[in-house]
């Protein structure tokens, strides 16, 4: 722009906040709430930061870079924060605030919830099982639940399990249904086991991939569509309660069994198809990654420490069906480098629907005229896919902000 005869200066900016500078400060002078006061904490954090700030400053000078370094735009500045609160304030008279337990990531180390933009995905070797899930006694001894297949055989005499494939045992505790595809084509088929003669349901289409994983030919016994064996009850692996089957366009056919189990506490769409159906949110798992005090089986256990034993547990009880280990992409906080979990806790979130902010952001992309054109398709389907956003940091020094669009400041 300066060379089209624009007074265009560079107005230089850091974002003096986030957890780099609470590592560097905590370093110094302990954890908040733990060694030192909040108010303590954030003060060194200000300092700490105005340091940075400051010989960062000189170097760009010392490099030739101009700009306007004697005014330069500081997320700590009490007017920015002020708008900040301003802002909020807005959003909130909008109707766009709302307040809900759902799942987000949440890093062990951080104790925080992260943004999308906060997690990046790496290869993990993780526990690979299948598990059974029995089909509840009332629903067998009624005929209920075989009525639901187009039979070509009469007089079952032996166990029926829905099977269900996961690679996050630790899950387990806070499944609350068994999620099928509703146009997928279901099939209840003749195995051996250690139990001996055993029925078991999954996707036909990924058949042969069981077939090939027990190594049996599993005759198919019974057929039916998904959506036909809606309301389906079958009992909990390990816990004395019955859960639903429900339906989910979620339920892929690339893996697994066709059959997912299901714990809107741990996971975004089990979430959205527990919220259809009702479902608990039920999340057992603190902030530190250990279940909590009153979780049956497990409680004070490390979340991935527990797998193991969740996994005995299974064996103990009759429903692990199979075991091995996969190596798959999973998410990780991009600061630490460490696995996330998926945890519901109450948090504060921009709506996407509430007050038609969606509708509203797209007509305004639409409203403009764009330079270059191609950004107005960028910026218009990050709109269109963006979930609500989860505005709540567990963080001493920090203010809402929009993780997408800044880079906190590093130490020099």
């Amino acid at each position: 722009m300066l060379f089209r005869s624009y007074d265009a200066p560079y107005v230089p900016g850091w974002d003096c906040h986030g957890l780099p500078i609470e590592l560097m400060v905590e370093k110094k002078i302990g954890k908040a709430g733990h060694k030192v006061d909040a108010k303590t904490f954030r003060t060194a954090c200000r300092e700490y930061a105005a340091r940075q700030v400051e010989r960062q400053r000189e170097d760009f000078r010392r490099l030739g870079v101009f700009g306007d370094w004697s005014r330069p735009y500081l997320t700590m500045d009490f007017p920015t924060e002020a708008n900040i609160v301003r802002a909020l304030g807005k959003m909130i008279a909008a109707g766009h605030l709302v307040q809900g337990s759902k799942p987000v990531y949440w890093c062990l180390d951080c104790a925080s919830a992260l943004a999308e933009a906060e997690v990046e995905y790496e290869d993990r070797v993780s526990p690979s099982i299948y598990v059974r899930y029995p089909v509840a006694r009332e629903d067998l001894a009624n005929g209920s639940f075989l009525g639901r297949f187009t039979k070509q055989r009469s007089g079952i005499d032996r166990p029926v399990s829905l099977l269900i494939w996961t690679t996050t045992p630790w899950t387990l505790p806070a499944s609350q249904a068994v999620a099928l595809h509703p146009q997928a084509d279901y099939v209840l088929v003749e195995a051996d086991s250690a139990q001996g003669r055993e029925l078991l349901l999954c996707a036909e289409e990924l058949l042969p991939g069981l077939r090939e994983l027990l190594g049996q030919e599993l005759q198919i016994i019974y057929q039916a569509r998904g959506a036909r064996l809606e309301h389906a009850r079958a009992q909990h692996p390990f816990y004395a309660r019955t859960v639903p089957v429900i339906l989910g366009e979620h339920v892929t056919l690339d893996t697994g069994t066709g059959a997912v189990h299901t714990a809107p506490g741990h996971g975004i769409e089990d979430y959205i198809v527990g919220s259809k159906y009702q479902l608990p949110v039920e999340n057992p798992v603190g902030g530190n990654g250990c279940f909590l005090p009153g979780t049956d089986l497990f409680a004070g256990e490390n979340v991935f420490a527990a797998n193991p034993k969740v996994i005995e547990v299974l064996r103990q009880k009759g429903n692990l069906l199979h075991e091995e280990k996969v190596q798959h992409s999973y998410p990780h906080c991009w600061r630490h480098k460490t696995p996330v979990i998926f945890r519901a806790t109450p948090q504060w979130f921009i709506s996407m629907e509430h007050n038609h902010l969606r509708a509203n952001a797209l007509h305004a992309i639409d409203s403009v005229q764009w330079i270059p054109a191609w950004g107005q398709e960028r910026i218009r389907g990050m709109v269109q896919d963006r979930p609500d956003w989860c505005i709540s940091r567990q963080r001493t020094w920090g203010v809402p902000r929009s993780e997408e669009h800044t880079s906190e400041l590093q130490s020099h």
